[in-house]
């Protein structure tokens, strides 16, 4: 199936830059190499195009640019941004995305720019494996790099030296943590700041807490002067910038809505966090290791679970009656609905009038004010989508580990452009790993906090020649 068509705007927005927006562009230009650690709604897109218009049209050093996206992303946000601002009406976009042959297609348009999803660059680098056209690649979301065994990395890393120049976009460059950042650094330089491999990378910055299987290194920790060093040697590369900063942001307020379950819901939860194993009627909720047992706890705080043969099984409705409390109180505003499981989504819908939030009609209509009640699995909207338009409520079903998927999922409401308060629920299941989940965020943010204040970029000791 052939993507849809290109619809022209009636008008084109004249581009009036912040500071920090032409500070960003002209690092861009300065650097062959460049990473962007933006918090999300600073226009890392707006920002990287305007540096592109003089690249591809004024200077002539680039000819073709390759952008690297999440899916949704790739299809609509990088187009919508070119068709958005009068500066950028010169730029021409192939989007290289659906069926094979819809790809390839697509690379034989003229363009300036081609956007293809993430998990399609080793199909483009086997594609191009006798002369790589791209001069410059932008990596939209550079952190999705950051596992150094991945497919998508083994293929960049293949052609990186064929690329004159590259650009890594994202806000959370080490959510997890700064073992984090080295296949992403690698993509921007080769290696030449962290090394050449990952393994060297870790020898010389980290130590290994804890050995497994008769003496296999897990559980690696920062050397104690490690941090400070692996800053200083990517400074001159990398810029970051909050948007407290920078933005006349809104106003945002977090509240966290606590149910409690039933003594005998507690039971069975409890059951389950003891022994692996929660026998039910007809089958068994089995969790075989850590990572299976944190989902099943998260479902039944949430009030349904999976049990070995896929079938859902209701405990409660806590937090369905919870969240009917809070559509309520919403008093007829729009409300975004986060969701961790299938089975979640569909009990809501069962509950409530609401749609579901997948495609770029789902965003046009949340953002018209025709949704009142929105569903969105985080991963889904994780990235690169505005929908601050359409509401300034967000409504957490269920809590995720991810710190990376929870911020940039709040920033689709709390970003440039919301005209209201922003408000945060998070439905809560007292005495639950729903508080353990909260908590292992907060703890994430700090590693990731200093990372962003280790590179900010410091535009008024610029200003004063500093």
């Amino acid at each position: 199936m052939g993507l849809p068509e290109v619809v022209l705007p009636k008008s084109r927005l004249p581009y009036h830059p912040h500071e920090y927006q032409t500070h960003c562009t002209e690092f861009i230009l300065e650097k062959t190499s460049a990473g962007l650690f933006l918090d999300m709604g600073l226009g890392k897109s707006v920002i990287t195009l305007t540096a592109l218009v003089d690249l591809l049209h004024d200077r002539f050093e680039v000819s073709k640019v390759l952008v690297i996206a999440p899916l949704r992303v790739a299809n609509t946000t990088w187009l919508d941004e070119v068709l958005k601002w009068k500066h950028l009406k010169n730029l021409r976009v192939s989007r290289v995305l659906g069926s094979a042959k819809d790809r390839t297609m697509a690379l034989y348009k003229k363009a300036d720019i081609y956007t293809i999803n993430r998990e399609n660059v080793p199909w483009l680098v086997d594609f191009y494996k006798n002369e790589w056209p791209f001069d410059m690649v932008i990596i939209d979301e550079l952190s999705s790099f950051k596992s150094p065994s991945a497919k998508r990395f083994r293929a960049l890393k293949k052609v990186r030296h064929k690329i004159k120049r590259i650009v890594g976009l994202t806000g959370t460059p080490a959510p997890n943590g700064l073992l984090d950042i080295w296949s992403q650094i690698y993509l921007l330089d080769g290696g030449e700041r962290l090394g050449r491999t990952f393994s060297g990378y870790r020898s010389r910055y980290f130590h290994p807490q804890k050995y497994v299987n008769g003496g296999i290194p897990t559980d690696y920790a920062l050397n104690d002067d490690a941090e400070e060093k692996i800053y200083d040697k990517i400074s001159d590369i990398c810029i970051s910038m909050k948007a407290q900063e920078y933005l006349k942001m809104p106003e945002i307020i977090f509240n966290k809505a606590e149910v409690e379950l039933s003594e005998k819901e507690m039971k069975l939860y409890r059951k389950l966090e003891r022994d692996l194993l929660l026998p039910l009627e007809d089958s068994d909720v089995d969790a075989a290791n850590a990572a299976v047992l944190s989902n099943k706890l998260l479902q039944m705080s949430g009030g349904t679970v999976y049990d070995e043969y896929g079938d859902v099984h209701q405990i409660h409705d806590r937090k369905l009656d919870a969240l009917e409390d809070l559509v309520e109180a919403a008093n007829g505003k729009p409300v975004l609905i986060y969701y961790g499981f299938r089975h979640e989504r569909d009990r809501i819908k069962e509950r409530f009038d609401a749609g579901d939030i997948n495609t770029s009609d789902d965003i046009a209509r949340w953002n018209r004010g025709e949704m009142k009640i929105a569903l969105c699995h985080p991963a889904s909207a994780g990235h690169g989508l505005n929908l601050q338009e359409g509401g300034s409520t967000i409504i957490w079903f269920s809590v995720t580990w991810s710190l990376e998927l929870y911020q940039q999922a709040n920033a689709r409401l709390w970003r440039q452009g919301q005209k209201q308060t922003v408000v945060i629920h998070h439905l809560l299941a007292k005495d639950t790993i729903d508080h353990r989940v909260m908590m292992a965020l907060d703890n994430k943010d700090t590693g990731q906090n200093a990372l962003i204040e280790a590179v900010k970029a410091r535009i008024e000791n610029l200003r004063n020649g500093g």
